[in-house]
C-alpha cells in the first residue's frame, strides 16, 4: 500500500498529488521539485501503477516485490535501484531482526519500498522535512539520508551486541564456572545473530564504495542520478560502514573463540570427572580383590586359622585405601 506521497519543491513539502504522471511532469518541468512515494509491502497490482508511471525496470520491480535481496546497487536506463537492510536488536532475547528497504531514484522522483518491521523511513522523512537544505538536493539528499540513518543504527546495534557478548564472555570465563549446560547453545544462537547482522552490513560495502567514489571507483566512475558533489557525504557513510564491518568481524571471531574455549573447558571438566571416577573405582577394587580371595571356600589357605587374620586383613585394606587416596589426591585426581 502507499504509505506516503508528496511533492517537494525547493526543499519543502508542498502537496499530495492525485495523479503521479502530472506531478512528475510538473516536477521535471520546474527543475527544483521531485516526487517521493513510499510503499509498504505492495502487491503486484499496486506496484504496477507506480511502474508504469516512472518506467521502472522490470527486473528491479521483481526484486522489490519479491524481497529477500542482498544489499546492492544497480543502474538502469531510467533509474537507480538500491537495496538496504535496516536491522533491530532485542537484547532480552538476543535477536537480530532485519527488514528490507528498496530505493528507486531517477529524474525528479524517489520511490521507496519497505518490507518487514524494522524501518526508520518514517522518522527519516519527518527529519528531512525539518532539514530543508538536504531536501533541496532532491533524490540524492533522500538517498544519502536513508543510507546515513541505517548505517548509524548499525553502529548502535554493533555496540549492543558487543555489550551482550562481554556478559556472555564473563559467564564463560568466570572462576569455577565455565557456564551452564545451556551456555554452548546460547553462544551458538548469538553467533547466528551476528551472521544475520553480517548479511545486512557486509554486502552494503560495495554499493557505498560506488556512491562514495573511493577505492577502484574513486573518480573514475559516476553513479547516474546521484550528484557528484554528494560524494563527500557518502564517503562519511562509507567510513561508518567500514567501522561497523570491522566490529562485526571482531565479534564473529570472538564468539568463535569463546565457543572453542567453552568446549575446551567442558572437555577438561569431563576429563576431571573421569579421573575422579577412575580413582574411586581403583580404591574400590583393592578391598574387593582381597575380600574375594579370602571369601573362597577352601580349607587349606594361608593364615586362614590365625587368631588375628580378620583384623589384619581389615587393617591391610584400610592402609592400602589410605595410600591410594593420598596418591590420587597428590596427583589432583580427587
Amino acid at each position: 500500500m502507499i504509505v506516503d506521497c508528496a511533492i517537494y519543491r525547493d526543499g519543502e513539502r508542498t502537496e499530495t498529488p492525485q495523479d503521479f504522471s502530472d506531478a512528475l511532469a510538473e516536477a521535471r518541468t520546474r527543475g527544483d521539485s521531485f516526487l517521493w512515494i513510499g510503499l509498504y509491502e505492495p502487491t503486484e497490482r499496486e506496484f504496477d501503477l507506480v511502474t508504469d508511471e516512472f518506467g521502472l525496470h522490470p527486473l528491479a520491480v521483481e526484486d522489490a516485490l519479491t524481497a529477500h535481496q542482498r544489499p546492492k546497487l544497480e543502474v538502469y536506463d531510467d533509474s537507480l535501484f538500491v537495496v538496504l537492510k535496516p536491522v533491530t536488536y532485542e537484547p532480552r532475547s538476543d535477536t537480530v531482526t532485519s527488514g528490507e528497504l528498496m530505493v528507486f531514484i531517477g529524474d525528479s522522483f524517489v520511490v521507496t519500498v519497505r518490507h518487514g518491521t524494522p524501518s526508520p523511513l518514517g522518522d527519516i522523512r519527518r527529519h528531512l522535512e525539518e532539514q530543508h537544505e538536504l531536501l533541496r538536493h532532491g533524490p540524492t539528499g533522500v538517498l544519502y539520508s536513508i543510507s546515513d540513518a541505517i548505517v548509524d543504527h548499525y553502529l548502535e546495534v554493533s555496540a549492543e551486541l558487543q555489550s551482550d557478548l562481554e556478559e556472555l564472555e564473563a559467564e564463560v570465563f568466570s572462576p569455577g564456572s565455565g557456564g551452564s549446560r545451556y551456555t554452548a547453545s546460547r553462544i551458538y544462537t548469538f553467533k547466528r545473530q551476528i551472521l544475520e547482522f553480517r548479511r545486512a552490513t557486509v554486502p552494503l560495502a560495495l554499493p557505498m564504495t560506488k556512491l562514495a567514489g573511493v577505492g577502484q571507483y574513486g573518480g573514475a566512475m559516476t553513479v547516474p542520478f546521484v550528484q557528484d558533489q554528494s560524494r563527500p557525504f557518502f564517503r562519511d557513510v562509507n567510513d561508518h560502514l567500514l567501522r561497523v564491518n570491522e566490529g562485526v568481524e571482531s565479534l564473529d571471531r570472538l564468539v568463535s573463540d569463546i565457543l572453542s574455549a567453552h568446549l575446551a573447558q567442558m572437555s577438561v571438566r569431563q576429563n576431571d570427572d573421569m579421573r575422579k571416577i577412575s580413582a574411586w573405582a581403583a580404591m574400590a577394587a583393592v578391598p574387593t580383590m582381597i575380600a574375594g580371595i579370602y571369601g573362597m571356600n577352601f580349607d587349606h589357605m594361608p593364615e586362614l586359622h590365625w587368631y588375628w587374620s580378620y583384623p589384619t586383613v581389615i587393617m591391610v585394606m584400610a592402609v592400602l585405601e589410605w595410600v591410594l587416596y593420598r596418591l590420587f589426591k597428590h596427583r589432583g585426581w580427587m
